[in-house]
């Protein structure tokens, strides 16, 4: 299992990338290799406003479709369109070309309340 040491990382499975005042977010290599061949991504609308915690996208796969909570609270700027033509991206690129969405950040201190990379490790190996 892939676990970037420079990310941080939900307990529902989604990571986080701090990139210039936004937030780069997608779900983790755990998460991906759980749910195998993602076959569709439901991503939120660019504008919208989100708390941490909210629900606010779907990837689907073979096995099931999985809810993507928002790791922080802020807007959502961007996302990744080319997940409409290549959902399988999530699998084969989990921290770099299969990203989900990014957020402008409300509030830095959100990001504290997520966890390190080792911590998600430790999450990983209970489940």
């Amino acid at each position: 299992m892939l676990t970037p040491a420079d990310l941080y990382y939900a307990k529902t499975h989604e990571w986080l990338r701090l990139d210039d005042g936004a937030a780069v977010v997608g779900i983790s290599d755990f998460a991906q290799n759980q749910l195998s061949d993602v076959t569709f991504v439901e991503l939120p609308d660019v504008g919208r406003e989100v708390e941490a915690g909210d629900e606010i996208a779907v990837v689907e796969s073979v096995k099931a479709a999985s809810d993507i909570y928002a790791p922080v609270a802020g807007t959502i700027v961007e996302i990744n369109n080319d997940l409409e033509d290549n959902p399988e991206l999530i699998n084969n690129s989990p921290y770099d070309e299969g990203w989900l969405f990014k957020i402008e950040l409300r509030r830095e201190e959100d990001v504290d309340n997520l966890m390190s990379a080792e911590e998600y490790s430790e999450l990983c190996e209970e489940e």
